[in-house]
């Protein structure tokens, strides 16, 4: 149950019950989904479903401003290739990117037209393993003032995040400056590191943590582990949050790879589950997502739902992003990036089934990011160990989406 640290919560039942009253019209749509990925079990056989087999939405709300039912993804262009186990994606200001590599601890950019790439150095102290290594990278809101880059790493102790200096006037490889560790202390494990972070609408930093296979951490709200953690720049818990003196945002997460933000400045996260259900997630503060109580949508009380799921062959969900009025959802065991059509302001279900998208073309997909407009970002992951290698890979892809 939710405890009584964080107050009572309406059930998911209680909140589509109001949303079904208010909505002028409402569509019930058939539940099937996807879910389990990179470092859990699965007793699922990789398959292509299609999108009505794996679709999960209930009772949206419609309004004249919602995204088309149908969507569509088409790569326009390849913007770089031969990248070795890629994690993190950042944009810099002025349509650069950021990307690490969590094997080899380092850090490169790449140039957002012509794809050359420039090392800027290694990230001292990452322990790369299993899951673990360099993970997720964040500029900083104020980077044209203070030139600073964030990063999710493991260690030989812990997971952390730290934030250094970037100064492109030295010469290449040596263009990070030191680590200054924000927060530490955040379990690690050889799999279930959690590791995206991002900056919020809030100029907050957010951070998605995994359990570590310790299941018992997720539901464990004095632990770091299997959480959703919000933070000021500086690494301190931010006024409004659960707890004051907590950076804890969410609980009752297995392992949260997946974070972005839509137009109504509501946040979204994606998860892996176990054996069944993989989660995408409205966020609530203080909210308890169940794990490892309840997998997927159960609809028990104190735990609040996941607004889509999908079965642990489709999905194995890594990063988010918005965009065209959708979430997009990188899979890894799925090879296929996912499109959920956002519901209006108010409503807290996909306004039509979610669509996958290049099923099984590119290998498995990692991170994506916006790239404004009608773009994404598409970073494949088949250098890691686990996937398929071709020649060329990994890849950073251009997407055009509607």
């Amino acid at each position: 149950m939710r405890g009584a640290l964080f107050g009572p919560v309406q059930s998911p039942a209680m909140r589509r019950g109001v949303v079904a009253v208010l909505a002028s019209a409402a569509l019930l749509l058939s539940a099937a989904c996807s879910g389990d990925g990179d470092g859990g079990s699965s007793g699922q056989p990789a398959g292509s479903p299609s999108a009505s087999d794996s679709a999960s939405p209930a009772s949206p709300s419609r309004s004249a401003d919602l995204p088309p039912a149908k969507g569509s993804a088409k790569v326009v262009s390849t913007l770089t290739e031969g990248l070795k186990s890629p994690w993190g994606l950042a944009a810099l200001p002025g349509g650069d990117l950021l990307v690490s590599s969590r094997d080899e601890g380092t850090v490169r950019r790449i140039d957002g037209e012509s794809g050359k790439q420039t090392l800027l150095g290694s990230v001292p102290g990452v322990s790369p393993a299993g899951e673990g290594g360099l993970l997720g990278l964040a500029v900083s809101s104020t980077f044209g003032a203070d030139r600073l880059v964030y990063a999710y790493f493991t260690t030989t102790s812990d997971n952390r995040i730290v934030r250094m200096s970037y100064d492109e006037k030295r010469p290449a490889g040596q263009q990070l400056g030191a680590p200054d560790t924000i927060l530490r202390g955040i379990p690690k494990g050889s799999i279930h590191n959690g590791g995206r972070i991002a900056f919020g609408p809030d100029k907050m930093l957010y951070a998605g943590t995994g359990e570590t296979g310790d299941t018992g951490l997720a539901q464990d709200k004095e632990s770091l582990a299997g959480k959703i953690l919000r933070m000021t720049p500086d690494g301190e818990p931010v006024h409004g949050n659960p707890e004051a003196d907590s950076v804890v945002y969410s609980y009752g997460h297995r392992n949260v790879q997946g974070l972005a933000w839509d137009k109504e400045r509501r946040l979204w996260a994606a998860e892996f589950g176990q054996n069944t259900w993989d989660e995408l997630n409205l966020i609530e503060p203080g909210g308890n997502y169940g794990w490892p109580e309840v997998e997927g949508r159960e609809g028990e009380g104190g735990f609040i739902d996941p607004v889509a799921q999908w079965k642990t062959s489709e999905a194995s969900p890594s990063g988010i992003a918005y965009a065209e009025g959708s979430i997009w959802m990188a899979g890894l065991r799925g090879e296929r990036l996912w499109r959920i059509p956002l519901s209006g302001e108010k409503a807290e279900e996909p306004s039509a089934d979610p669509q996958s998208f290049l099923d099984e073309k590119h290998g498995r997909l990692r991170t994506v990011v916006s790239a404004g407009s009608d773009r994404l970002w598409l970073v494949t992951s088949n250098t890691d160990g686990r996937g398929t290698q071709k020649p060329g890979d990994d890849r950073i892809l251009q997407v055009e989406v509607r």
